[in-house]
């Protein structure tokens, strides 16, 4: 019997996570239902490496992408704010879906708020595309009577996730670009151009010197072993990939992340944004402190961040201040601490958190320019470089052979 890995949610608000056996991933959810629990993902339980590789996602499927999320969040927080009653929202969004994914998730959230559920819990059964965050925010929102003003904060909250990730991308773009380019530069010049030269070399008889003899060795090299240096490559990228799925392999990585220089400082500002934010969102919209910081530690995609707001929530339990814990971690830039703090100090903790992301996203940006700015030129000097040597190394060679010629 196979089996399956699941994420619910307990009675009592706490996430529980395991491994059932089960005749299929609908078993499963209805026995955590049985069970009482509200179940968010059941997946298959991959065994071993290569099960690990071959049921890697590699996109499809019937999740939803970010921007999806965030357009059909937008769209029915403005229906729900005209006046329109959630099944009639939801009428709307399948009639006007882009396509056919988004219209087999929507017609499955309205089928299911249909046969009497609440709205979080129809988004609870689409977990892969509404992470526990979005439905803890609706469970708030409806049991509070304000669906439409917390669907509002959560398109504003994914807008600016999706904003400052596709930033990020964008700006990094370019140098990847850059770097493809100064690649296929040098292999072309290693593969094609300067074996054009060797008989030449041979037919007269010339010693080349030692870098020319090198870049010839390299350019065989790359010619004969190519396609399997490619595929070594491509392998050892679905390794590190796997690898990073095994909790202490990840976390080790995190944490390495957190500290390196010039990457770690921009990667501490976009998780600290990614933070304050989901945290003030939660709180604004009237989840309790340590609820909301149970829901962000699932979201917040570090795993050396997640233990440290742990213990953070393990403070705040005992009657602690959130802000200290954070701080001792070292893992948050002061600006962080210090505006949370103060919210603490003021009774002010959402307003204050959202404060600091607004903070930290626009330090995020100006952090990835900087970065662009350096990476750019220093690719194209690096380039430069090695094209430069490999036509010295030909140069020279060329000048062996004049002597030779001259002297005979």
């Amino acid at each position: 019997m196979p089996s399956f890995r699941y994420t619910a949610i307990t009675p009592a608000g706490e996430s529980m996570h395991g491994v059932m056996e089960a005749a299929d991933e609908s078993t499963v959810v209805e026995t955590l239902r049985k069970q009482g629990n509200i179940p968010l993902r059941a997946d298959p339980a991959a065994k071993g490496f290569f099960a690990g590789l071959l049921t890697m996602e590699f996109g499809g499927g019937t999740r939803l992408t970010r921007q999806e999320v965030a357009h059909f969040t937008r769209e029915l927080s403005v229906m729900l704010g005209a006046g329109q009653d959630l099944d009639h929202a939801l009428r709307f969004l399948v009639d006007t879906a882009p396509n056919a994914r988004v219209r087999n998730v929507t017609s499955s959230l309205r089928e299911a708020v249909r046969d009497g559920n609440s709205f979080a819990v129809a988004l609870s059964r689409q977990a892969r595309s509404f992470p526990r965050l979005y439905v803890g925010l609706v469970r708030a929102g409806e049991a509070g009577g304000a669906l439409a003003a917390t669907l509002e904060r959560l398109a504003v909250l994914l807008e600016r996730e999706r904003s400052l990730s596709a930033t990020i991308t964008s700006a990094m773009i370019y140098p990847a670009l850059l770097v493809v380019a100064a690649i296929s530069a040098i292999v072309l010049l290693l593969t094609e151009v300067l074996p054009q030269f060797v008989p030449l070399f041979e037919q007269n008889g010339a010693a080349l010197p030692g870098p020319t003899r090198l870049l010839i060795e390299a350019g065989h090299i790359v010619s004969s072993y190519g396609v399997f240096m490619l595929a070594g490559l491509v392998l050892l990228m679905l390794t590190v990939r796997h690898a990073l799925t095994q909790p202490p392999v990840r976390l080790a990585w995190d944490r390495v992340l957190l500290r390196l220089p010039i990457v770690g400082p921009l990667a501490k500002e976009a998780l600290a944004a990614r933070f304050s934010r989901a945290l003030g969102t939660l709180v604004i919209n009237g989840m309790p402190l340590i609820a909301a910081l149970d829901t962000v530690r699932e979201v917040i995609g570090n795993l050396a961040a997640t233990d440290a707001v742990g213990q953070a929530t393990q403070s705040a339990k005992n009657g602690r201040g959130l802000a200290q814990p954070l701080g001792e971690s070292g893992l948050f830039p002061l600006r962080t601490i210090y505006l949370l703090r103060l919210g603490e100090e003021t009774a002010q903790l959402g307003p204050m958190a959202l404060r600091a992301a607004e903070i930290h996203e626009e330090n995020t940006r100006l952090g990835v320019q900087r970065l662009v700015s350096l990476l750019v030129p220093t690719i194209t000097i690096l380039m430069g470089a090695a094209i430069a040597g490999i036509v010295a190394s030909l140069l020279l060679a060329m000048l062996s052979l004049n002597d030779l010629a001259a002297a005979g």
